[in-house]
């Protein structure tokens, strides 16, 4: 191998380690899976609830279905959504690495709760409790505006190691 190639081997594997290195990791529960367990591409077949209503309860994954993004180990219902999570899981995986939307508008990494989600812009949001909810929902643009601004600076650090408040996964199922 000559200079040239070396040194753009050696650029390529940085580049590559940088960018692995500034990603950061899915928030996993005691479950040991990515959202408790529920299946992510499920969420955009339920009907929505308007704002101010609680939303239709989330579909419970199989352990036995399950595929790895972002570190982390995601559960399905079916192999169809296993499927289509492969094909784009960008587009189902929660935003902000499955952490609380309200509190990455605030600043910081918490636990989300899967019951507590809304689809925006074809885009999954979490959030940890009902009061937060409240406080979600009073802008949702704005807070996505807050979200995505601070999500910069914070989506290195680790994930969140607390668990979410008053909730008890009963998913994935086997």
């Amino acid at each position: 191998m000559n200079r040239f190639a070396l040194t753009a081997a050696a650029a390529a594997s940085a580049l590559t380690f940088a960018t692995t290195a500034l990603a950061g990791d899915q928030y996993v529960d005691e479950t040991g899976f990515a959202v408790s367990g529920y299946d992510v591409v499920a969420y955009f077949a339920l009907p929505q609830n308007p704002v101010g209503q609680t939303q239709t309860p989330p579909v419970a994954g199989n352990a036995g279905i399950t595929a790895d993004y972002n570190g982390a180990t995601f559960a399905f219902a079916t192999e169809a959504n296993r499927d289509l999570f492969l094909a784009d899981p960008a587009k189902y995986a929660p935003q902000y690495d499955g952490h609380c939307a309200y509190g990455v508008a605030q600043g910081g990494k918490v636990p989300a709760n899967p019951y507590l989600w809304r689809i925006v812009d074809d885009r999954l949001y979490l959030n940890i409790t009902d009061v937060v909810v409240g406080f979600w929902e009073e802008d949702i643009p704005g807070n996505i505006t807050k979200s995505e601004s601070n999500w910069v600076s914070i989506e290195d650090t680790a994930a969140s190691d607390r668990t979410i408040p008053k909730f008890t996964s009963t998913a994935p199922q086997s």
